[in-house]
């Protein structure tokens, strides 16, 4: 259930659903995703649907996070990255073999305890964990090469658009019950701002717990 096989078969079934980045294809195929869910649930970690982690929390199904990383994957640096939302610590770790620092906040103290354990036992030591609200984002730290935000804001968050690098991508969903995925890049011009396909995310919350 967790064998190289099954991952294979992960990675066909991205191929067949449009990911065509063999980077983003092949670290997808190095990453164990039973590691990141509940061991009774390790058998269901590689079929294409998100799974509960506790905390009302879930871990996105594979092409979601195959797809927002083959987004962020071709900004132009490679060098730091913000992730808003750490949850397992799945799509961290992913981010980690693209980016040379992820600088990753989360709301919920024990998914930040249980995630800094698990990507210590896995070898990850390039990304940065904090627990606080990551609704504003980090701007002591910007700008960012990419930001990626795993769930779903009410609006569209302009106010992280100038946390960006030029060059640099938002990838995001937006909406309350109809999500969207949402990409914004910034340009030397200004800002794009890209509606890509319906998707289905927890909702971002303010505060921490």
């Amino acid at each position: 259930m967790t064998s190289i096989r099954t991952r294979t078969r992960m990675i066909e079934r991205l191929r067949a659903q449009g990911i065509c980045n063999e980077s983003i294809l092949t670290i997808m195929g190095q990453i164990p995703r039973h590691a990141f869910v509940d061991e009774a649930l390790a058998h269901k970690a590689y079929d294409d649907f998100s799974l509960p982690i506790g905390f009302a929390q879930t871990i996105s199904q594979p092409y979601i996070v195959a797809r927002m990383s083959e987004l962020l994957f071709a900004v132009p640096e490679h060098n730091k990255v913000l992730e808003i939302g750490t949850g397992c610590g799945y799509q961290t770790a992913i981010l980690a073999k693209i980016f040379k620092t992820v600088h990753s906040i989360e709301r919920i103290a024990g998914l930040v305890r249980n995630t800094r354990d698990r990507l210590n036992t896995l070898g990850v030591h390039n990304a940065r964990l904090r627990h606080a609200d990551g609704s504003n984002g980090l701007p002591e730290l910007g700008p960012f090469d990419a930001i990626i935000i795993t769930a779903a804001a009410p609006i569209v968050p302009e106010h992280l658009m100038d946390q960006l690098n030029i060059g640099g991508r938002l990838v995001f969903p937006v909406g309350d019950i109809d999500q969207e995925l949402r990409m914004i890049e910034r340009l030397d011009e200004g800002f794009t701002e890209t509606r890509l396909e319906k998707v289905k995310f927890v909702p971002l919350l303010s505060g921490i717990s």
